[in-house]
């Protein structure tokens, strides 16, 4: 499709007026977990994937089965936008390297021109005021916003038409900001072509996975998805579980501190 970039999808996929939904690496992994609920709840299917010389030689195993980092899933749920009879989901728990970024866009770009794909969505994060992230703090966004007691969400819209939507769907739009890798970057293009494409993000914890801020995004996606229920009870219940995990880590961390040697079945709490 460009040069170094592949993207691969089965020719049975419908993807003509199809809406795009687009989820890669974000603070608090918001974005991952997302993307995994939605393929589950929505039964989309493994359809393709998009490689490059140059992304890390990986690969990701379910099932047995080996997987490319960044995939491609496709379903048909009922959904609100104007022309969308499908869906197609872009997702990677990679974080991009930022000399590819660009390259990898702008060939998508070119696939979904050629596809004639419609709107397209990115799902993202943002970090709660006064918390900061790992090793990755350098590609999270940096937003301007009025922190409130609730998991904000906030909105992003290439064209005036994707802003009056988000502002319809309930949602705030960020007044200020820089977004960086492939979200800022499909943003940025997305205006440029006059192309209707938004962002949602989430108020997240940049410093574990934060499954309540990803149940808070996915119960304004039900605006979109209306045939669809998404419930957000099963996310819930894995915050719990990440929280107490947290719990106990901090907990170990104190009793190592003070010269107690943490258990077998208390480090095994760590890894689920």
């Amino acid at each position: 499709m460009d040069d170094g970039v592949v993207i691969k999808i089965k020719s049975s996929v419908e993807t003509e007026g199809a809406m795009v939904v687009a989820c890669f690496p974000s603070v608090g992994m918001v974005s991952s977990i997302v993307a995994h609920y939605l393929i589950d709840t929505l039964k989309l299917t493994f359809v393709g994937g998009v490689s490059h010389p140059k992304l890390p030689p990986l690969c990701l195993v379910q099932n047995g089965a080996p997987l490319p980092p960044i995939r491609i899933y496709a379903g048909q749920p009922i959904c609100n936008v104007e022309g969308c009879d499908n869906l197609i989901l872009i997702m990677s728990e990679l974080q991009i390297p930022d000399p590819l970024v660009n390259e990898l866009v702008d060939a998508m770009f070119k696939w979904s021109k050629h596809a004639k794909t419609g709107s397209g969505i990115l799902l993202d994060a943002f970090a709660k005021k006064g918390l900061r992230g790992g090793p990755e703090i350098n590609s999270e966004p940096m937003i301007e916003y009025e922190d409130t007691e609730a998991i904000d969400i906030l909105g992003i819209g290439a064209t005036p038409k994707c802003r009056k939507r988000l502002e319809k769907m309930g949602i705030l739009l960020v007044e200020q900001g820089v977004l960086r890798n492939m979200t800022g970057v499909f943003l940025g293009e997305g205006r440029r072509r006059g192309l209707d494409i938004m962002a949602i993000l989430a108020e997240a914890d940049p410093r574990f996975p934060d499954a309540r801020a990803a149940a808070e995004l996915i119960s304004h996606l039900n605006e979109l998805l209306p045939a669809v229920e998404l419930d957000q009870a099963p996310l819930i219940e894995e915050a719990e579980r990440l929280e107490s995990q947290l719990k106990t880590m901090m907990e170990t961390h104190l009793s190592a501190v003070d010269g107690d040697e943490p258990s077998a079945a208390t480090s095994s709490m760590l890894y689920g």
